[in-house]
């Protein structure tokens, strides 16, 4: 069952819900997980659908978390995002259709991707 927004307001931070819910963007080299490198999962902050693995974390030097592929293609959601001037495309989470961040096509390979995600989307399981 979603929740609704006032739920969403009574457990996330308000960076946590303007990002996720709004589709605010937080500021670059602000957010916790920019530079964290411990080994596990990064999951949806909102439900914690399993989104990232850490080895396909990389530093894209640009100040927000990258990866350069999900863990399961079908939990991401892609949407055209022509706001502020430019075609983009927007990442959400496909369970909870919570504002991820964006998708670009100057990543690493294997994929090519990078995967540009707001720290404030995402909660961390440390690996065991």
């Amino acid at each position: 069952m979603k929740k609704t927004n006032t739920e969403y307001k009574q457990t996330l931070s308000d960076t946590q819900y303007r990002v996720t819910r709004e589709s605010a963007t937080e500021r670059p080299f602000s957010g916790q997980y920019w530079d964290h490198w411990e080994p596990g999962q990064y999951l949806c902050i909102c439900c914690a659908t399993p989104l990232f693995q850490s080895d396909t974390k990389f530093d894209a030097g640009c100040g927000w978390p990258s990866y350069f592929q999900p863990i399961n293609q079908s939990d991401i959601q892609e949407l055209k995002d022509i706001t502020h001037g430019m075609i983009r495309t927007e990442v959400r989470c496909a369970n909870c259709e919570a504002h991820l961040g964006h998708v670009f096509e100057d990543g690493p390979a294997p994929t090519g991707l990078r995967y540009c995600i707001n720290s404030a989307s995402l909660k961390f399981k440390q690996e065991n």
